[in-house]
């Protein structure tokens, strides 16, 4: 993700969100904080998904994650999470970390199947409406559990398909985010 992203990735944040970051907070991410990582995912040209991670020490707290809404459930989430982790994993992180709303099943559903698992609550963590967030880590990243799960996803969601083949036809497997 670039500076020249961040109109795009608002409109997603903004879509995904009741209380949507700032756009010069994503602006701060890319030109001040040096634990930051951003990556996207296009289909034919246009801004999809994003993610952020950021990489404290030994661990990859993942800040952000979303996908514009006429694109869920086609794999897209899976494959964006798989290359965060890859990320994470390539600069040293050990394990990864995230909070979720609590009522948000399907991004829960996802973060499970990437081997996230619970691990405690923030009370009244959202702004919005005080919803309590789920805290949920997963194994050590270069453990052998994880390495295999992390295989078999990769054949799951393989490279992301091509605009042409995204017909915007829901994955029954893939939960919405």
């Amino acid at each position: 993700m670039t500076v020249a992203d961040i109109a795009d990735v608002h409109e997603i944040e903004r879509a995904s969100f009741p209380v949507p970051w700032p756009a010069y907070a994503f602006r701060q991410e890319l030109e001040m904080n040096r634990l930051a990582r951003y990556l996207l995912v296009k289909a034919g040209g246009e801004t999809v998904a994003y993610g952020g991670i950021w990489l404290m020490v030994d661990e990859a707290h993942v800040t952000t994650f979303a996908v514009l809404p006429s694109w869920r459930r086609q794999g897209i989430g899976g494959f964006l999470l798989r290359e965060m982790l890859r990320v994470a994993h390539d600069v040293g992180a050990s394990v990864a970390t995230l909070e979720v709303r609590l009522s948000n099943e399907a991004a829960r559903g996802l973060y499970a199947r990437f081997g996230f698992r619970p691990v405690g609550i923030r009370p009244r963590y959202y702004s919005d409406n005080g919803e309590d967030a789920l805290i949920m880590t997963t194994d050590r990243l270069d453990s052998r559990e994880m390495q295999d799960r992390l295989r078999v996803l990769a054949s799951h969601y393989g490279s992301l398909p091509s605009a042409h083949d995204l017909e915007r036809d829901q994955d029954p497997a893939e939960p919405a985010l």
